[in-house]
């Protein structure tokens, strides 16, 4: 399935990030260090992006599936995070990937794009919202689990991503190798497991097939 899909990042130059116009990102949050492994609840807002980012990275990456971070942030461009909703509707979970920096911003507050932000259940208007931000430390040592996660989430990009996990990875030949994850994929109407197979030379670096497929 999608044999000739391939992933390439675009590339923008850095110009200043889209922030919410009307919220104060440092009120009562002055900077101070994070773990980088270490859960934390903050905030999040949103916005539309922009053209360019200091990252370098798109805002339409992995289906708008985005976020700002602050400039003292533990989390750096490229990472993906797990982001949960604990306001209401509480526990609602998403997926996302650092594309821009804001400067001055606290570092356990979050600028979603606001399709991810409505993928937590929320109206843009609401505005702010009370989450926790959790790093994704297995996806972020797996570049191929990062792989497949983006191109399940370009073939299914009416679904969010919430959540993932390796489910096996083999060595079938010298020159063969084969990784598996499955990934939680969650609709209005439904919630799906998918699961994605990337065959790649281990001594190349380089994808021989991949495949995606729906579980029951």
């Amino acid at each position: 399935m999608y044999p000739n899909y391939r992933y390439h990042p675009q590339h923008y130059y850095p110009a200043p990030p889209s922030v919410h116009p009307d919220y104060n990102y440092n009120n009562g949050y002055p900077p101070y260090p994070y773990d980088r492994q270490q859960s934390i609840r903050g905030q999040a807002t949103w916005t539309d992006g922009g053209q360019v980012t200091k990252c370098e990275i798109p805002w339409s990456e992995d289906e708008f599936m985005t976020t700002a971070v602050g400039d003292t942030s533990p989390y750096q461009c490229g990472d993906t995070l797990k982001i949960r909703n604990v306001s209401a509707p509480v526990g609602r979970e998403i997926i996302v990937k650092v594309v821009d920096q804001v400067e001055g911003y606290p570092p356990n507050k979050i600028n979603l794009h606001r399709r991810a932000f409505q993928a937590l259940g929320v109206s843009p208007n609401v505005g702010v919202i009370n989450i926790e931000i959790i790093p994704s430390p297995e996806l972020e040592l797996e570049k191929w689990g990062k792989y497949l996660l983006a191109v399940t989430q370009t073939a299914y990009p009416e679904y969010d991503i919430t959540d993932y996990r390796s489910s096996g990875k083999s060595v079938l030949s010298s020159t063969q190798t084969k990784e598996s994850y499955d990934f939680i994929l969650q609709s209005h109407q439904e919630t799906i497991k998918v699961q994605g197979n990337v065959i790649y030379n281990p001594n190349t670096d380089r994808i021989i097939s991949f495949d995606i497929k729906e579980l029951n």
